[in-house]
């Protein structure tokens, strides 16, 4: 897209805007209509904004080189930096500068040694940039992982998956980018995972120390390790929740009002007072179980990567074979003969194996991917009223505010595919979208070859 293009685009967004704003004085006179709309051509333009600025900061770095010396643009304007003109220009920090002219940099169109002008080296992201599809962080983490893999995968792959992520990127939040490029890291390196996680553990620390009457705990863990402590602590919180679910009247002077962050430390105290035998009575954590899920081959060849329901970052497959040892955690291994999963009418609940396939299939809460110790699984169709089935098909992994929102506001919920290949697509109302356009859910979202 060319800059004129862009400005177009950019012009398109502002007009968009102020027709938002064409009967408001300020947001609070927008209906819910209006504060949706404005918040689409918000982001829309700041999406514009970040791609323009970017190639901008590019064309100062390039304006700014070492060779030009005195004749630098940056050190003409005061500046020893083209990072630092573009951050004191822009109220940047320096950091998020120099990641802007990389950004800027690394798809802009190149000239070979006699100035043939070459294609840009990331031509997809460049274009997702332009067209207003992707910001400047979420390209600036795709550039940095293709970088990281270039020298990897062949020239052709490379390509395919530039573009694929520069697709996939596009309406997702930048920390489910970052989640997205987790999973396709481990997908395009496997044999990179376990020194990244090595290199993790021996970074591994605790702190804890006394300071004006209070115990200050401070933990970086690597994931593996991490794991059992992460799910024992959710399945606590999860089962304070139920418990206060079922409370007779939750209004009372003495009702549980905890913040999640106050019960988790409390857990964490219950915990540790169960494990030392002087607590016996401490709350069961609602069936909290660490599940390591790998494929057969690569747990019987020692290649690929495992994943951990719940946690982002992939382990390798010594890490899951060390994890499967210990007590209370499942190994998922796909790829062999399993319990029947569909039981139709016969059933009403989900078993236990339908819940651990949904779980691989969803990757916990399909809607806003919750971990699967804190959802449930439901029937698309209705049980009673719909003479719903109860088959992994049928059925999905919902937390319990995902499950009003489909019930109480008019959302749809389709299967496409069968199994673990299965899709998830939730479809808004026609009042939210009117065109319906369906939204993919589940772990489909994060991976490659979905």
């Amino acid at each position: 897209m060319s800059t004129t293009t862009h400005l177009d685009a950019l012009h398109e967004a502002v007009s968009r805007l102020d027709a938002v704003w064409a009967e408001a004085a300020d947001a609070t006179e927008l209906d819910r209509a209006g504060l949706v709309a404005a918040n689409a051509a918000l982001g829309a333009l700041h999406r514009l904004v970040d791609a323009l600025e970017a190639e901008v900061a590019a064309g100062i770095a390039r304006e700014s080189r070492a060779d030009l010396g005195a004749a630098s643009l940056a050190k003409e304007q005061g500046f020893r930096t083209a990072a630092q003109f573009v951050a004191t220009v822009t109220g940047r920090s320096s950091g998020e500068a120099s990641r802007l002219v990389k950004v800027g940099e690394a798809p802009a169109p190149r000239t070979d040694l006699l100035g043939a002008r070459l294609p840009a080296k990331y031509a997809a992201v460049q274009g997702a940039l332009a067209a207003g599809a992707i910001g400047a962080p979420a390209a600036g983490l795709i550039i940095g992982l293709l970088d990281r893999v270039r020298l990897k995968i062949d020239t052709d792959r490379l390509v395919e998956v530039e573009a694929l992520l520069a697709e996939k990127a596009a309406g997702l939040s930048l920390d489910e980018v970052r989640k997205l490029l987790t999973h396709a890291e481990a997908h395009l390196d496997p044999d990179g995972v376990l020194p990244r996680e090595e290199a993790a553990r021996a970074q591994n620390r605790m702190v804890i120390y006394e300071r004006d009457g209070r115990l200050h705990l401070d933990a970086d863990i690597d994931v593996a390790t991490a794991a059992p402590i992460k799910t024992a602590l959710e399945g606590y919180v999860t089962a304070v929740f139920h418990a206060r679910a079922k409370a007779l009247d939750p209004d009372a002077p003495d009702a549980d009002r905890r913040t999640v962050a106050q019960i988790q430390a409390d857990g964490l105290a219950d915990l540790c007072a169960h494990a030392l035998g002087c607590d016996n009575d401490a709350p069961l954590l609602a069936g909290a179980t660490v599940i390591v899920r790998v494929g057969l081959h690569d747990l019987t060849t020692g290649t690929g990567y495992a994943t951990i329901d719940g946690i982002d970052q992939p382990v390798s497959i010594g890490a899951a074979r060390r994890m499967a040892a210990g007590g209370g955690i499942i190994p998922a291994v796909l790829g062999t003969d399993s319990e029947i999963l569909d039981w139709g009418r016969e059933k009403r609940l989900f078993t236990r194996a339908q819940r651990l396939a949904l779980a691989e299939r969803d990757g916990g809460c399909a809607g806003c991917t919750l971990p699967p110790s804190m959802t449930r699984a439901h029937h698309i169709d209705w049980w009673q009223r719909d003479n719903g089935r109860t088959d992994i098909d049928r059925g999905v992994l919902l937390c319990e505010s995902c499950h009003h929102r489909i019930h109480d506001n008019g959302w749809d919920i389709r299967i496409d595919g069968t199994g673990l290949a299965a899709r998830v697509w939730f479809i808004p109302p026609p009042h939210i979208d009117p065109t319906r356009t369906p939204r993919l859910g589940g772990t489909a979202r994060y991976n490659l070859a979905a």
